[in-house]
């Protein structure tokens, strides 16, 4: 039986042309190759699966080739290449940073940098997980990195750049490696799987990359495993069956019953996938990237962010069609707010259900309030016709009933094209009140008077009301009287603006509460800051900036002791 090789090795990069999603790395380190400008040490850091330790191999093997092509790839026939592709070359160390990171491990290495290359005119070094070394070892790592013998070079690679030393970080050429693409992972799943002769699907191959996260050595290893799982043809569903990923179908029939408010049907598909054992946040994290997938299709410049296949993007386009972008960023939000207070809630699937209700509820909500502000648009009332007008230019009797007026919210309308005499009446209505606008000329209306002592007698009475739940409250106001004034006006005389945003914590209420019992609606009520004396000629004194004051003015030391020993008054 031949012996496998998985894909992730069978299919690594040999050449710098291979290497996939990483063209502006291989680019500068060509032409660092064509000028001969080599540095010292090199850092390449990154996610995992994306090319760091294949660049270095590749980029050790280029240096070291004696026959270079014109593409600036190695030759693979000198020495040099053929030693380097049978594992025997001794130019090239390797050297695992999570298993030797102590100093003796790097005094060593020290030692070995000395000794100059066989065959080839470099001596490259390649420390993978860089980032595992001790705090001993960088330091007795520091002065070789820096200057270094003419033959040696150094490529540390490692995942977590900020764990590195700041030092060792000044002394290398610092190269930032990027998670590849969907697409440009797909291709390559495309090129091995035509190599190794299997049937797919390209939204197969969209699920295994987007499962990968940006790790081509990820991808590599799930296409073997649903290689495996779907003897040499890969479905979409057999994909989604056998990494356990959601379908989109179950997105989009969500997303359906949003629009139409169905949170009956959206629990039942929430029930179903639980019992298929998916994760409920993996769920609302799915659920949020289909809520953006269809918010990126609203616009043209936008559609490449689209990270899915042609035939789930046409459904995309066709679902975006039906959704206002409104709805989608209201979700979004909704999705957003429930997925970071998953882990807090004590009845996690609960939480998940009441985001499913809430987003039923979104599109239902705007309609309702569009409903509303159609509801409320001005319509303009006939012109009715009154019996006390005399016709000017006909004989002809005139009908003594008026037109019915039509239901408006804008009297203000009618008031400007009734003449002055005229009476709007209606009565299935109770009573309709007068509007005065000075401005326009109307009729003016009579206000309606209130005495002092109705004012004291609403007063007691609403804080009669309030003593129980509110205290300070009503001894505020047993402390403070309100003064009548012009045209309504009621003023209350606090001392200070503490009263004041005591007071403003009910003044709504109190205000609400005398319109009511007086039946009148032109009543305001006004705070003033007034200093009281009380009956002994003292100021009353409240806070401890009142108290600190009156005590610094009969002894000025208090200031200076204040202020040295920086006390303070609360």
């Amino acid at each position: 039986m031949e012996n496998f090789i998985v894909s992730a090795r069978k299919y690594r990069p040999a050449t710098f042309k291979s290497v996939v999603g990483q063209a502006s790395i291989t680019t500068t380190l060509k032409n660092a190759i064509q000028r001969k400008q080599l540095a010292q040490a090199y850092l390449f850091c990154g996610p995992r699966g994306v090319g760091k330790t294949t660049c270095a191999r590749i980029f050790a093997k280029t240096i070291n080739c004696q026959n270079l092509s014109p593409e600036l790839e190695a030759c693979n026939e000198c020495e040099s290449c053929k030693s380097f592709n049978t594992n025997r070359s001794y130019n090239i160390h390797e050297l695992d940073a999570a298993s030797n990171n102590s100093v003796e491990d790097i005094r060593k290495l020290i030692e070995q940098v000395r000794i100059p290359p066989q065959i080839g005119k470099y001596s490259v070094y390649i420390i993978d997980e860089v980032h595992m070394l001790s705090q001993s070892a960088f330091n007795a790592f520091l002065k070789t990195l820096e200057e270094p013998p003419a033959h040696a070079i150094f490529i540390m690679a490692t995942t977590e750049k900020h764990k590195i030393l700041p030092t060792i970080l000044s002394r290398c050429q610092i190269f930032d490696f990027n998670r590849i693409r969907v697409e440009d992972t797909v291709n390559y799943l495309e090129y091995i799987a035509k190599k190794e002769g299997v049937e797919y699907e390209v939204e197969a191959l969209n699920i295994i990359a987007q499962k990968a996260d940006g790790a081509m050595r990820d991808a590599l290893s799930i296409f073997d495993q649903v290689v495996s799982f779907s003897e040499n043809h890969i479905t979409y569903q057999k994909v989604i069956e056998n990494l356990n990923v959601l379908d989109y179908q179950y997105y989009f029939r969500l997303t359906d019953n949003f629009l139409k408010g169905d949170y009956a049907d959206s629990l039942q598909i929430f029930d179903e996938l639980l019992s298929k054992g998916f994760d409920a946040q993996q769920f609302i994290t799915g659920l949020s990237m289909h809520l953006r997938n269809v918010l990126v299709c609203h616009d043209p410049k936008t559609i490449p962010l689209l990270e899915v296949g042609a035939a789930i993007a046409q459904k995309y386009k066709e679902m975006a069609a039906t959704c206002p972008p409104g709805f989608l960023i209201e979700a979004l939000q909704v999705t957003n707010q429930f997925d970071v207070a998953f882990r807090q809630s004590p009845n996690q699937r609960l939480h998940v259900e009441l985001m499913l209700i809430k987003l039923c509820g979104l599109n239902q909500k705007k309609k309702s309030d569009d409903s509303q502000v159609e509801d409320s648009d001005p319509v303009e009332y006939s012109q009715p016709i009154s019996s006390t007008v005399k016709p000017t230019s006909t004989p002809k009797a005139i009908p003594t009933t008026p037109k019915t007026p039509i239901r408006t919210t804008s009297i203000k309308g009618a008031l400007n094209g009734a003449p002055n005499n005229a009476e709007i009446k209606n009565n299935d209505e109770p009573k309709v009140e007068e509007i005065q606008t000075e401005n326009q000329g109307i009729a003016s209306v009579e206000i309606k008077k209130i005495s002092h002592e109705q004012i004291l007698q609403a007063w007691t009475s609403f804080a009669e009301q309030i003593q129980k739940d509110k205290p300070a409250h009503f001894s505020l106001m047993q402390v403070y009287k309100p003064i009548l004034k012009e045209n309504n006006k009621i003023t209350i005389q606090f001392e200070g603006q503490i009263q004041i945003e005591l007071f403003s914590e009910i003044k709504k209420d109190l205000l609400t509460y005398i319109k009511k019992s007086f039946g009148i609606l032109n009543i305001e009520i006004a705070e003033e800051i007034v200093e009281k004396i009380e009956d002994n000629g003292k100021p009353r004194l409240y806070t401890p900036d009142d108290k600190f004051r009156f005590m610094a003015e009969r002894n000025p030391a208090l200031i200076r002791l204040k202020q040295q020993l920086n006390l303070d008054l609360d």
